[in-house]
């Protein structure tokens, strides 16, 4: 569209907006009919480690929505000159799983548990050998067994526990929904039914532990759809809290609320069968569209949902790019003491850049980036490590090198298992996430890394809400009769920009050496967790070897 016709578009409503409360930062998208970005707003907030949790005030989650609401109305404003007064279609996405529980009357119970915390391995265990079923720890249905087991107080008080895209979506709605990608990390979904599996929700609620509550987990539960249903509308109230300034007008259509694993799949073009996409950020996550079972129950590899209910293998990882990111501080602070100020997208570039000169192994050089614990490798918390030995190539381009792998070495090591085990195949995996802003460096990291080509589309760097946004357009077009898949192919990615960068025989053998050294050094890390404690803000120690002293 041209200025004109956008202008217009704008004025009449026919716009789709996606909202994603990401890791890092709450963004917000706006699209026409001809799925093109014409605005958008961000707000940078970070999770807090409070009382050995890794949590987000819910104040912050409705300042963060109103300032990126506010930043994308001024980019509207500016741009075309039309007040955004109607918008079409809203979806919410939102950081998947976790823990958030409220009373009767609304209250929250608990500070919001993330997906970060690693601590529910005794209900995983349990869960999992009940369901015959894998029930990773940062699953709500995870977290709702292990507060039973720890005997909290406020389980009894339970009348409704959601994620945190289906709490803002009921917040603006009024509507108690739930995507049904979202829903899967909530509790295991039964394909054929489109819904919660039955079977293991009697198995769940017939648990000794379970039966004095007086709540019924079917009850607590938000009802599951899939993309293109309608999920209620904005109502006045909801308007309120996206648009301080009282302009924006009640009424659009909502879409399922959706995690963002699945809009990252629609942000790839990735829910068809066979398909599969890689999202990176604070935390790493692969999706492979299944065309058939797993062998058996892996409890590294998830079975989720894709937003029109296909399901998919996912290996998930709770570090990525974290470390990464405090590393690259450091180096923009020393540049600062010579009087270089770097941007952020110059500091990445020049330090990926020499990653290209570094030996394939990366010289011997170790790197834990493990900022909370990690499931894949067993490690309850997390301590950021970096290892070398005397005699090692210690140099910057190697240590770069040493990070990017570090970022994907937990997801290396997951889907090891998914090709080598169950010999799931993929013709190509897209990625997305801001490693890739700075061209073919991570690409190729990652390709060798996984032994299988990697495709970047130009959406790569933010793809999650522009996804939503694309969610909730397809809500709008619901009578056109088309799958969620054909409609991405035949509408949406008619014309996809992309670059596709294949394995490297020399980087996937130094990719190789890497990672069996990473894993000979694992219980060095372990030991770190063990020996260096921290302390809440009671001045109790966390976890450590010294835990209880």
């Amino acid at each position: 569209m041209n200025l004109i016709e956008t202008s217009q578009a704008i004025k009449e409503g026919r716009t789709s907006l996606g909202l994603e409360l990401g890791s890092t930062q709450i963004k917000s998208v706006l699209i026409t009919d001809d799925f093109e970005t014409i605005a958008s707003g961000s707000y940078v907030w970070e999770n807090q480690y409070k009382d050995g949790i890794w949590t987000y005030p819910l104040e912050q989650v409705w300042d963060g929505i109103r300032e990126s609401y506010k930043h994308l109305a001024a980019d509207v404003f500016s741009k075309y000159h039309q007040p955004l007064v109607k918008i079409g279609a809203i979806g919410v996405s939102a950081m998947m799983h976790g823990y958030l529980t409220f009373s009767k009357n609304g209250k929250l119970l608990t500070p919001f548990r993330t997906w970060r915390n690693n601590m529910t391995e005794a209900a995983t265990d349990e869960l999992t050998e009940l369901f015959g079923f894998n029930i990773p720890q940062r699953w709500c249905i995870a977290h709702l067994y292990q507060a039973i087991l720890n005997n909290e107080e406020h389980v009894a008080k339970i009348d409704f526990m959601t994620t945190l895209a289906g709490y803002v979506h009921w917040q603006l709605s009024g509507e108690k929904v739930i995507g049904i990608g979202d829903a899967s990390g909530a509790f295991p979904i039964d394909e054929q039914a489109g819904n919660y599996n039955a079977e293991f929700m009697n198995l769940f609620s017939n648990m000794e532990k379970v039966k004095p509550y007086p709540w019924d987990i079917r009850a607590i539960l938000p009802k599951v759809l899939k993309a293109g249903q309608p999920a209620g509308t904005l109502t006045k109230e909801g308007a309120a809290m996206l648009d301080a300034k009282g302009i924006l007008a009640s009424g659009s259509i909502m879409a399922p609320p959706e995690g963002d694993a699945g809009t990252g799949m629609v942000a790839t073009n990735s829910v068809r069968k066979r398909t599969g996409n890689v999202s990176v950020g604070t935390s790493a996550f692969s999706m492979v569209v299944l065309d058939k079972p797993l062998r058996k129950v892996h409890r590294d590899i998830d079975v989720v949902m894709t937003p029109d209910g296909s399901p998919v293998a996912m290996v998930h990882t709770n570090n990525c790019s974290s470390d990464i990111n405090a590393w690259a501080e450091i180096f923009k602070q020393f540049a600062g003491r010579l009087g270089i100020d770097l941007q952020p997208d110059k500091l990445y570039e020049a330090l990926f850049l020499v990653a290209v000169k570094a030996e394939p192994d990366a010289g011997g050089l170790v790197n834990y980036s493990y900022l909370s614990g990690e499931n894949i490798t067993k490690m309850p918390s997390g301590r950021p490590l970096f290892v070398r030995t005397a005699n090692c190539k210690f140099n910057l381009d190697n240590f770069v090198l040493s990070q990017l792998y570090a970022a994907f070495a937990p997801l290396k090591i997951g889907m090891d298992i998914l090709m080598n085990e169950e010999h799931i195949e993929t013709e190509v995996l897209i990625a997305q996430g801001g490693l890739f802003k700075t061209p073919v460096i991570a690409q190729q990291i990652l390709a060798n890394a996984l032994n299988t080509p990697i495709t970047v589309m130009k959406t790569a760097s933010q793809g999650g809400p522009w996804g939503m946004a694309v969610l909730a357009a397809y809500v709008r077009e619901k009578d056109s009769g088309l799958s969620l898949d054909d409609f991405l192919d035949q509408k949406v990615f008619e014309k996809p920009e992309t670059l596709t960068l294949n394995p490297e025989p020399i980087g996937v053998e130094g990719c190789e050496k890497y990672i069996k050294l990473y894993q000979s050094g694992l219980p060095v890390e372990k030991t770190a967790i063990d020996m260096l404690v921290e302390k809440n803000s009671n001045g109790r120690f966390l976890g450590g070897y010294l835990n209880g002293i």
